[in-house]
């Protein structure tokens, strides 16, 4: 089952929706509040790797203040520095609820103004950063589904809850949603995944999933319990997978295989960093198996 190395020709909307695997990229742009030569190499760096990545059949998301971090707002870095690199047909930015609702509306409108399809209107974690506008993330999508009516939304799914109710959520007529991404998974969270697949399959559920894997860098106790506050963390299938000699790439790799077995072939890789991204990407394509 391989990718294409080249772009397919549709925009990230189409390339959702269309049978067959799709690994895409999410990417978080610049921290907020660089000095002037260190902000120039972060943007050097990002649009040479955005650049290397949209040589492949992907899709580019766009984070939006990661996990509480201030980030430079996604659509302004895009605009001022991979305008190029990047065409609005294949990046989904990522807005949450974490700013002001005239922020948020003001945002949206901007994004349709400047030939972006679709966005991915999350909530955004409670734990950090600002307040939410709204209390849930549907009710953000329905305002700007009044506002935007051709706007295509994404929503959030977790596998690691109750399946049921995951993906009734999904089914309710309020999600407002076009398709949707999930908490990352991996391979070693397989009777969860497959819980929600039969669920899914179960209640027919027609929207595009497309399933987060995390890249992994070691198995340090420190960074594995960090991440646990943002994430579902196996600390000990990573252990003894880093324990057993593998390499990052092939880890993730092994996620992306075993997702695609289950029926999982959208999918979405997180942490690539900026500096080497692209070939992460293919190392990780090639221990996946294309």
């Amino acid at each position: 089952m391989n990718l294409q190395r080249s772009p397919s020709g549709g925009g990230a909307v189409e390339r959702l929706r269309a049978p067959g695997p799709l690994v895409s990229v999410e990417l978080r742009p610049p921290p907020s509040g660089l000095s002037g030569g260190d902000a120039m190499d972060v943007w050097i760096d990002m649009a040479h790797e955005v650049r290397r990545l949209m040589r492949w059949d992907t899709v580019l998301f766009l984070t939006d203040n990661a996990v509480g971090a201030a980030e430079e707002e996604n659509l302004h870095h895009l605009a001022a520095n991979l305008a190029e690199e990047a065409s609005p047909q294949r990046v989904i930015p990522f807005l949450t609820s974490k700013h002001s609702l005239d922020y948020c509306l003001l945002y949206a409108a901007r994004a349709v103004a400047r030939g972006y399809q679709a966005l991915t209107v999350l909530g955004g974690d409670t734990r950090v950063g600002a307040p939410r506008c709204v209390h849930h993330a549907f009710e953000l999508r329905k305002l700007l589904r009044t506002r935007m009516p051709a706007l295509v939304m994404g929503g959030w799914a977790n596998p690691h809850r109750d399946p049921i109710r995951q993906v009734e959520f999904l089914l309710e007529h309020d999600v407002t949603a076009d398709f949707f991404l999930t908490q990352i998974v991996s391979h070693h969270d397989t009777t969860a995944i497959e819980a929600f697949l039969r669920e899914a399959e179960r209640r027919k559920l027609e929207l595009p999933g497309i399933f987060g894997v995390f890249y992994y860098r070691s198995a340090n106790p420190k960074t594995l319990a960090r991440l646990g506050e943002f994430l579902p963390v196996p600390v000990e299938g990573l252990t003894r997978d880093f324990a057993a000699g593998r390499t990052p790439e092939e880890i993730c790799g092994e996620t992306v295989r075993r997702l695609r077995d289950l029926g999982a072939e959208r999918i979405y890789l997180s942490n690539l960093g900026v500096r080497g991204a692209a070939e992460r990407y293919q190392r990780i394509l090639d221990a996946a198996g294309g």
